[in-house]
């Protein structure tokens, strides 16, 4: 069974930094292209960054130059360093596939607000 365990949200002012770690088991990770996601408040899901099992990267363009997605295949996790954080990155994160082909976690919440 796909589980992803996301943590590391939390409360924080503009400007400040987050990490968000996302633990997966049930999957072959080290051959897994991965990618976090965010929704925020009545809005429709979407891709935030995504790394490949060759650690290639892609940002959306609202989160390019202060977010850096990494990996850590020994542990099976995939972190969101989150910097220069801006009101409108409060949001649910999650983390899943690149496809986004498994079932989706608890996600945690960041709220950047002052």
């Amino acid at each position: 069974q796909v589980q992803f365990v996301e943590s590391g949200g939390g409360l924080v002012q503009p400007g400040g930094s987050l990490r968000l770690s996302c633990a997966a088991s049930g999957i072959f990770f080290s051959f897994a292209d991965m990618a976090w996601y965010r929704q925020a408040p009545g809005k429709q899901r979407e891709l935030v960054a995504s790394i490949t099992r060759g650690r290639t990267t892609d940002y959306a363009d609202s989160v390019k130059g202060r977010f850096t997605i990494s990996r850590d295949n020994a542990k099976n996790t995939v972190y969101l360093q989150m910097n220069s954080l801006r009101p409108d990155d409060t949001a649910v994160y999650y983390c899943n596939g690149r496809t986004a082909r498994y079932a989706w976690g608890q996600g945690t919440l960041v709220n950047v607000s002052s």
